[in-house]
């Protein structure tokens, strides 16, 4: 017996009604096309994605796919040597090989399309102030905009390190530079009556910096701890965060050890657990969250509506403006039906043209402390300065053959290893700069390296609590490949006594070999 197919909705009805008509026209198809190359491109038929990775190798593939169901087209804001090698399996590194630059894509989705409106106007006021002559934008397709600065904007290189491998956290940090200096564009913008207006609204916060008056967010700062290991971490948790937290060694789910509400400002850097009085409750609109800049999209492989594709919810058209048509845009304008000139979304922009705006967006970051969480810092805790041993003159030649393979960067186990090697540095005396100026120095070597916020949490949680003995040999260092059994050892079975006893035959000529 046949599977009997539901009747379409309403909304599919009037998309499929249009789709293939649309497609068809040959400008719509060129659009497209164009700013396809060199980008990961995927089909959406109604209510679900293609297969990825993809891409548009030639002009009738697009009505091809179209015939085939296909009612939109999404595009990465990376470019790509060749898109179709991409794989899911790649690291950063390999990513980073394969990736050939970025365009900047700023994306606005408000539920009130007339604050769209104010929020990309005040967003092009300040890629303005910043010397940005050419960009792109475009209505979203549904509530908002996208604005787009092209790759030729940016300087290729940043302090002798290539710009095109700094995604995504170039583009993180300047789309946060944009988002707090167009907020103070939006302000100047909101019509008198813009508080009444959004009386009782839920986008209200309840926490101020009193310092800078802006809205603070509120995190958990939570403790883990697995009971298996003996280990734990300490991590910012946002409110709404739902994820479950594993042992990065035996990957059991942690224990939740003690959980703390604080409060932090972004602007200032400054949190609750610093001084609770730097706060307050109030009822003020947060503009950022008003203004619906979407951050996420400045991550790896994240797609977006591609310029003059159809949206599945509205049946509208993702149509290219000029700054000056915002004001009287409307929904209406973007009817698929009605639309006659095709416009380019990706301007031809001059080389450098956004050094300025990169300049001043990375000083600020700077100056806020942008990636304060991922910067090592000096931790005090109870058991800082434990020292169960205070080894004299240590040097690498002193180190097992285990932690010497280590201490070359490791491919897989990065986290286990970092958990021991602060643990071995601690229990031979290092002085806590001295870890870390090892632990940051190591991780560099690793391909790919470990995110730095992840190391400042281990060492945090390491530097709170006694230290503990390494782990003995066996399967240990074996699963993270850096153990090497045919290697003359002194038949020793814990790293930690192998250190001790040849620091003290350095020292004092009392240990040879047998």
């Amino acid at each position: 017996m046949e599977e009997e197919k539901s009747e379409p909705s309403l909304k599919e009805q009037k998309i499929r009604k249009i789709v293939q008509w649309y497609y068809s026209r040959k400008d719509i198809q060129k659009a497209i096309f164009e700013f396809s190359k060199n980008r990961e491109v995927v089909p959406r038929y109604f209510e679900f994605f293609g297969k990825r990775p993809d891409s548009l190798q030639y002009l009738s593939d697009i009505f091809e796919l179209v015939k085939k169901g296909t009612t939109s087209f999404h595009c990465s804001e990376e470019i790509w040597k060749n898109p179709l090698n991409l794989s899911t399996e790649m690291n950063e590194k390999q990513l980073g090989e394969l990736r050939e630059g970025w365009d900047l894509l700023i994306d606005i989705d408000c539920k009130w399309f007339d604050y769209s409106k104010l929020a990309a106007k005040s967003i092009i006021q300040v890629l303005k102030n910043n010397q940005i002559k050419n960009f792109g934008l475009k209505f979203s397709g549904s509530k908002g905009f996208h604005i787009i600065i092209p790759w030729k904007s940016f300087p290729k290189e940043i302090s002798g390190i290539s710009t095109k491998n700094l995604f995504p956290d170039i583009p993180r940090k300047i789309v946060s530079f944009i988002r707090f200096e167009s907020e103070k564009q939006l302000k100047k913008m909101l019509p008198e009556d813009f508080y009444e207006q959004f009386k009782g609204v839920k986008i209200k916060k309840g926490i101020k910096c009193n310092k800078c008056n802006e809205i603070a967010k509120e995190y958990y700062l939570t403790k883990f701890f697995c009971s298996e290991c003996k280990i734990g971490e300490e991590k910012k948790i946002d409110l709404e965060n739902k994820q479950v937290f594993k042992c990065s060694n035996c990957g059991k789910e942690f224990d939740v050890q003690e959980k703390q509400l604080f409060y932090e400002c972004s602007k200032c850097n400054i949190n609750s657990k610093q001084n609770l009085n730097n706060f307050s409750r109030t009822f003020e609109v947060d503009l950022f969250e008003l203004m619906g800049l979407d951050i996420v999209l400045v991550s790896p492989r994240h797609l977006f509506r591609m310029p003059y594709s159809l949206h599945e919810k509205t049946a509208l058209a993702s149509i290219v403006l000029e700054p000056e048509q915002i004001e009287k845009f409307n929904h209406k304008d973007a009817d698929p039906l009605l639309i006659s000139k095709i416009k380019n979304f990706l301007p031809d922009s001059e080389d450098g043209e956004a050094k300025i705006l990169l300049t001043n967006a990375l000083d600020w970051a700077k100056q806020n402390q942008i990636e304060r969480g991922e910067k090592p810092e000096k931790i005090t805790g109870k058991y800082s300065d434990y020292k169960p041993m205070n080894l004299k003159n240590i040097s690498d030649e002193q180190f097992p053959p285990c932690v010497i393979n280590i201490l070359k960067g490791i491919p897989d186990g990065k986290k286990r290893a970092l958990v021991f090697l602060i643990n071995l540095f601690k229990n031979i005396g290092l002085e806590k700069e001295d870890i870390e100026k090892r632990i940051f120095e190591w991780n560099k070597k690793n391909e790919p390296p470990l995110k730095e916020g992840y190391i400042v949490s281990q060492l945090r949680w390491a530097y709170q609590r006694k230290p503990r003995m390494p782990q003995n040999c066996k399967e240990y260092y074996q699963g993270i490949g850096v153990c090497q059994p045919d290697v003359f050892c002194l038949g020793i079975k814990n790293p930690l006594t192998y250190v001790s006893k040849k620091n003290f035959s350095a020292n004092k000529g009392k240990f040879k070999k047998d």
